[in-house]
């Protein structure tokens, strides 16, 4: 029997192109599922970054035309081998030569054509997918266009599977637009099909079509059948309920292992952590806190928006630099939240280090160096960050919600059993006693050393969720 082939279909991947999560998912799921014996290819769109980056490795297939509404544009199809995994790109440079996200329509427009560019490209390929692995709006017409426009052809037998990684984001579209570049019959555009507050929503399209849901955590699978979490959702996916499945993300155990990472002052394991505290004392020495040695350092790594719990952290934050703690951020957003930390950074010079931007060294140093992450979530589908931190030994201090409440188990005193904390409610004051929790705990040696161990002994690697891939794509066969 040929074992199964997948295409997955994203807009990001690392190591070729990463704005966020998204990117790390599509880059290490491949991986774990060639594991499992699973033909998997992984089609993106070929961003300015990879061409700059990757361009004198890539091997071109086929160049082409294809239509968009009355548009002819065209279409490169490249490749290349990563890490074992074969990689397109598709090619269009007016689509994808500067931002990974152009942003409001023009964006809708960017990612309708490369939902149309994977479809046309699949009789190009050297394998034609028995399943397509879609991931968020940006390839979410893949389904729709399968089973509207390409039923009668070979690419049109492809089952589809559609991950959300975030229901926040939909990709809206209008009507007009959809039926110019996507030939959308005006049949599709009711309440009960494609039309969501008055446009096209392509992740609408996605849920309807696709042949199985999956988000990112068992947790979140659950909350976006409520209101609150579904965003005008929740209707769909309560009606396709038994089509749901909630897999939880992993984290890429090479990359991120403090054994052997270049990226730190010194490597360390389970078995001989002196390297943290040299990690620990070295990040404050390069961010230029001043502190007694061994005071506890609480890190962030993160997106600056409200989604982030950032509020939360806005309210209480001084009350927590009352503490013996020191404070260190890395992250950028939304303005109020980058100003908000300016000002801490002005007023709390000796404590806290605050690093607008983004850094992927830096994240691993501040990962190793900190003796407790926040991420006090307003909602988190999944989060890689408390993964990371627990593998690192830095215990995680998070808001129960989808992926947070799946990874975490709050440190139970009487048992001594847990591998982080966690609050229950969005509340400030709650997130400000458990810190305060933490931080007493954390003057307990034995109890801390025993947290920590239990945390690098985790196994958050793809290797568990791509058996469960494995299991749903071989199902919808």
């Amino acid at each position: 029997m040929s074992s199964l082939k997948v295409l997955i279909a994203g807009a990001e991947a690392t190591p070729f192109a990463k704005t966020g999560g998204l990117a790390d998912v599509i880059g290490a799921l491949p991986r774990s599922l060639a594991k499992q014996g699973v033909d998997v290819r992984v089609i993106m769109p070929k961003h300015g970054a990879v061409k700059q980056n990757y361009g004198d490795r890539l091997k071109v297939i086929a160049t082409m035309n294809i239509q968009m509404g009355w548009r002819t544009l065209y279409m490169g199809l490249e490749t290349l081998v990563q890490d074992g995994v074969t990689y397109y790109f598709i090619d269009n440079e007016y689509y994808f030569g500067d931002c990974i996200y152009k942003g409001g329509e023009a964006e809708a427009e960017q990612y309708a054509y490369f939902c149309r560019a994977v479809i046309e490209a699949l009789p190009y390929l050297d394998f034609l997918p028995d399943v397509i692995h879609c991931n968020d709006w940006h390839t979410a017409m893949i389904p729709f266009l399968l089973k509207t426009q390409y039923c009668d052809t070979p690419q049109g037998r492809a089952k589809t599977i559609l991950t959300i990684h975030n229901l926040q984001y939909q990709g809206q579209i209008s009507f007009d637009l959809a039926r110019d570049i996507l030939q959308v019959d005006d049949r599709y555009f009711t309440s009960d099909c494609l039309e969501a507050y008055g446009s096209a929503n392509m992740m609408k399209a996605g849920l309807l079509f696709s042949d199985k849901i999956t988000t990112v955590s068992p947790t979140y699978a659950r909350e976006i059948l409520d209101p609150y979490y579904g965003r005008g959702m929740e209707g769909i996916l309560n009606m396709r309920k038994d089509d749901l499945v909630g897999i939880l993300n992993g984290i890429d155990a090479v990359e991120f292992d403090p054994s052997r990472d270049s990226h730190l002052e010194k490597t360390y394991s389970q078995d001989d952590m002196s390297g943290k505290y040299e990690d620990r004392n070295a990040l404050l020495g390069e961010l230029d806190v001043h502190v007694n040695p061994g005071t506890p350092v609480i890190g962030m790594v993160t997106r600056l928006t409200e989604q982030k719990g950032l509020d939360l952290v806005r309210a209480v934050l001084e009350e927590v630099l009352f503490e013996n703690v020191a404070f260190v951020l890395l992250g950028s957003g939304e303005a109020q939240y980058e100003n908000y930390f300016k000002y801490i950074a002005g007023r709390y010079p000796e404590k806290t280090a605050i690093c607008l931007g983004y850094s992927d060294p830096l994240a691993h140093r501040i990962y190793a160096g900190s003796d407790f992450l926040l991420m006090p979530s307003m909602f988190e589908p999944c989060g890689i960050s408390q993964m990371i931190a627990q593998r690192y030994g830095t215990l995680p201090i998070v808001r129960e919600t989808g992926g947070l409440a799946d990874t975490v188990q709050p440190y139970n005193i009487y048992s001594q059993e847990g591998n982080g904390f966690s609050f229950t409610n969005y509340n400030a004051h709650d997130m400000l006693n458990v810190i305060r929790f933490a931080l007493t705990v954390f003057e307990d040696k034995p109890a801390l050393a025993k947290l920590m161990r239990g945390a690098m002994d985790i196994d958050n690697s793809f290797d568990k969720s791509a058996a469960e891939y494995a299991s749903l794509y071989k199902s919808i066969l």
